[in-house]
């Protein structure tokens, strides 16, 4: 992979601390970055800006509001794909995704050109969460065997957020008919990513709770994703999708 084809999309909102950690460490790697930033208060976008000027590799896309995550990624997406990249990674910013598993999924992706996305996953052989209540943990492994059985999926951690993609998938995935925020909105995207013929593999990684901050996790996130997976489940089996 080059430089310029390869770009971290990183949803942020209020992680200014988690992203003078994370961003030096992704420029020590050959890739460009973009921030999608939904109006932080607390200087988010001023940090990414200033390594953008130090660096050129760094694009802050900065939204009015906090539109959610689903929105943010769609709209990344489609700055990636207009601007060229050929592979595009999701990220979150608040350091339970590493740079160092990063590293490892990078060259696999490059090896295996037949691949459309490669998960970063917790819940495959060699994958693991670290410093997980027990709750958030039983909470995620529910989820995912929940949307395993109920959507057909052979994928252990279709909530994951940290991917690789080839644009060429996303440029035959009907984007902005993904609606979903949150766990949903991660999904529905490997839904769409299966509808559209993609070949999926997971890698493992090791996912660490936040430091930094407070996590984004809701109520609403979580059943947002039990009703819409809920819903494609009825239609899988009753023809309809």
């Amino acid at each position: 992979m080059s430089v310029d084809q390869t770009v971290v999309i990183i949803p942020t909102y209020n992680e200014a601390e988690n992203l003078r950690r994370l961003l030096p460490q992704l420029l020590e790697l050959s890739l460009n970055i973009l921030v999608v930033d939904d109006a932080s208060s607390d200087g988010t976008a001023q940090v990414a800006k200033e390594l953008g000027v130090r660096t050129g590799r760094v694009e802050i896309l900065e939204r009015p509001r906090k539109l959610g995550l689903g929105s943010a990624y769609r709209e990344g997406f489609a700055r990636a794909l207009n601007s060229g990249f050929t592979e595009i990674i999701q990220m979150d910013a608040d350091g339970s995704h590493r740079v160092v598993d990063l590293q490892k999924m990078l060259p696999y992706f490059t090896a295996h050109p037949e691949l459309d996305v490669l998960i970063g996953s917790r819940w495959i052989d060699g994958g693991k969460v670290v410093h997980w209540p027990k709750h958030r943990e039983m909470l995620s492994r529910c989820a995912n065997f929940y949307s395993k059985v109920a959507l057909g999926l052979d994928i252990h951690d279709s909530t994951a957020g940290f991917r690789i993609y080839r644009a060429q998938l996303l440029n035959r995935m009907p984007l902005n008919q993904i609606e979903s925020e949150g766990y949903a909105f991660q999904i529905e995207m490997t839904r769409a990513a299966k509808r559209a013929g993609a070949l999926i593999t997971e890698f493992p990684i090791t996912f660490i709770e936040r430091e930094i901050g407070v996590s984004k996790m809701s109520p609403r996130i979580v059943r947002e994703a039990l009703f819409k997976v809920t819903k494609w489940g009825i239609a899988r089996i009753f023809g309809k999708s």
